[in-house]
């Protein structure tokens, strides 16, 4: 029994759906990029206003994501009140080619090419597909290229299709009887969903370029608050650090006197050149030697000459 005939009556249609299948998913990956990318502004947004403590900000992440929720549960509850898919319908197929994936077990993994011929009530026509299927190590020889095999597909999913390993008298005589011609390689239809990688790169690019989006927009405010935060601990560890330092100098000779007039001031020029005086906290006078004493970390004073005590002399000797 024949269906070359009734099979390619339809198949000029084929390129156009093909087409029409193209710009769904075409469609359908821009629609995912755009939620995408929605969802990535609100989470950032959210991050955003919490780091800058901005009320507007923060709200509207919030806001966004509410929204999302509520349509994705809205489109849930729709989707559950829609009418069951219709029921999978049994149809002969012929194989193409055949190849065994694996044999460790009793059922071996096997990749067929088949050309499925839907029935007439079906108004569709013949088209090839690529499935992998489990099949039992006994009942592979039944299975060869050019063969006929009763199988099961959705209409709504042409795609999915399935071999009966064992149809019911009346399909495996029909499987027998029947002699179908190989569909062109153009009618191949493939799982729009199959690209599970593809859609999941699609999904990442979307959320990442909707927050890059948000943090590009505040990036001043972000730096600003990431620069007060972080010169905080520095300052305080600046505090915290101390350096001490001290010299001194002596005059030799048994005429010289830090007391004798004139003697004390060119001294202590001396030490000024040595050391910072806006950093001196204490200064001593002995009879032949002069000592400073200091701390660089302490606060300059630039007001005026440093504070000293108050200076300590030993007593003139007698006559």
């Amino acid at each position: 029994m024949g269906m070359t005939g009734q099979r390619y009556s339809g198949e000029l249609n084929g390129p156009v759906e093909h087409r029409r299948s193209g710009v769904g998913r075409v469609l359908v990956a821009l629609r995912l990029v755009a939620v995408s990318a929605v969802i990535g502004a609100a989470l950032a947004a959210l991050v955003v206003g919490v780091i800058l403590k901005d009320v507007p900000v923060l709200a509207t992440g919030g806001g966004v994501l509410a929204l999302l929720v509520l349509l994705a549960f809205l489109g849930g509850r729709r989707g559950a009140g829609r009418d069951a898919p219709p029921a999978p319908r049994t149809a002969l197929a012929r194989i193409e080619d055949l190849r065994a994936t694996g044999g460790e077990t009793a059922d071996v993994p096997v990749t067929f090419r088949l050309t499925v011929a839907p029935e007439p009530e079906d108004e569709r026509p013949a088209y090839r597909v690529k499935i992998s299927q489990s099949i039992n190590l006994v009942d592979i020889p039944a299975y060869r290229p050019r063969g006929i095999a009763v199988v099961e597909y959705h209409p709504e999913k042409p795609w999915d299709v399935r071999i009966v390993t064992r149809p019911t008298p009346e399909w495996s005589r029909r499987a027998e009887e029947a002699q179908i011609d190989s569909a062109p390689e153009s009618t191949l239809v493939r799982d729009p969903d199959g690209g599970a990688g593809a859609w999941c790169l699609l999904v990442l690019v979307g959320l990442l370029a909707g927050a890059a989006l948000v943090v590009l927009s505040f990036r001043g405010e972000l730096f600003a608050s990431g620069d007060a935060g972080g010169s905080a601990p520095k300052k305080s560890s600046s505090s915290s650090a101390s350096r001490t330092f001290s010299t001194s100098t002596t005059v030799s000779g048994p005429s010289s006197s830090l007391l004798t007039f004139g003697r004390m001031r060119v001294t202590a020029m001396e030490l000024e050149a040595r050391v910072d005086s806006a950093y001196v906290t204490s200064l001593r006078i002995e009879d032949h030697r002069m000592a400073v004493r200091g701390d660089s970390a302490r606060p300059a004073r630039r007001d005026g000459p440093p504070a000293v005590p108050p200076v300590r002399t030993p007593p003139r000797p007698g006559p």
